[in-house]
């Protein structure tokens, strides 16, 4: 399965939660492979805490692979190399967890013919090898997302090939909502991009799902919260609620929300259930992961049966 993250801009949690998400999908026992396709800004191996990745590879990252200069991109087990001491154990029954990194010092290039069939050959191998492939892809319209579409296009993957999905990541606020629509829908958005790849409208839409990140809730106040503040807070849910669905990205798109947890905001990383259980970490949150995790790699959940 290759999962395609995406998101309006940066600051959205795209990067923080697709980390996560790899990591709780490898505790269910798939292996996994992370691709930073985030090429302005290839930080991975910072959220997952390896020093010597923490902006990218020095030794042929993703950006040396597709631009033809190097056939086999680095790539690293996290849990052999990550300072993080919780993520080095590996729990019985869980699936490996491997990061292949961008290029240190790299960035943002043009979309070319051999580009895109270099990517089609890097998803084809590491699919090969992985159950689920995450592939984090750089903010708003972006070379990494224009040549993604077009490698997962029916141009260039056999109707037989593992599902693929896409999800797009907000924030939920109104600016956030208009953004994450306007990426979607507008011109030389991600619909248009998939059109132009190849794709049918309809057909392309059944592979995105929205995740409506750090959603807060009276708690957020800090300490018991007052009436007005509750009705403030379920007023203006429902009011982005409302937005959200007069954008196109209402109930039907939803794939899950995170809540708004202060260990991500401060230090964008793995959050462990050795966190929650030192009360440093909100128990929903790693169970918000859970639950997407379960929805995006289950068909029928997928699908919302």
């Amino acid at each position: 399965m290759l999962i395609l993250a995406a998101s309006d801009n940066g600051g959205t949690g795209r990067s923080v939660t697709s980390c996560n998400l790899a990591y709780r999908i490898s505790l269910m026992g798939r292996d996994v492979a992370y691709l930073d396709f985030d090429f302005g800004s290839p930080n991975a191996g910072a959220i997952f805490e390896i020093p010597s990745l923490e902006r990218g590879s020095r030794d042929g990252g993703l950006h040396s692979s597709i631009l033809g200069r190097t056939s086999q991109p680095a790539r690293a087990e996290i849990r052999g190399v990550t300072e993080r001491t919780e993520l080095t154990e590996r729990p019985p029954g869980s699936g490996k967890l491997t990061l292949f990194p961008g290029d240190l010092g790299g960035a943002e290039f043009h979309v070319t013919s051999d580009h895109i069939d270099r990517v089609v050959q890097l998803f084809r191998k590491v699919e090969q090898e992985f159950d689920v492939c995450v592939v984090d892809l750089s903010a708003g319209r972006s070379a990494a997302l224009d040549m993604s579409l077009h490698a997962v296009s029916p141009a260039n993957r056999s109707k037989k090939a593992d599902p693929v999905r896409l999800l797009l990541f907000h924030r939920w606020t109104t600016q956030h909502v208009i953004a994450a629509s306007g990426l979607l829908f507008e011109d030389n958005g991600i619909i248009s991009c998939a059109v132009d790849a190849g794709f049918g409208k309809s057909e392309f839409l059944r592979l995105v799902r929205t995740v409506r990140t750090a959603v807060p809730n009276s708690s957020a106040f800090g300490g018991e919260s007052t009436p007005e503040q509750e009705r403030w807070v379920v007023r203006s849910d429902d009011t982005l609620k409302a937005l959200a669905k007069s954008r196109g990205l209402g109930q039907d798109m939803l794939l899950g929300t995170t809540p708004l947890e202060p260990m991500l905001l401060w230090r964008e990383q793995i959050l462990t259930d050795a966190d929650v259980r030192r009360r440093l970490a909100k128990a929903e949150t790693p169970r918000s992961f859970d639950n997407l995790a379960i929805k995006v790699i289950d068909d029928h959940a997928w699908e919302g049966f």
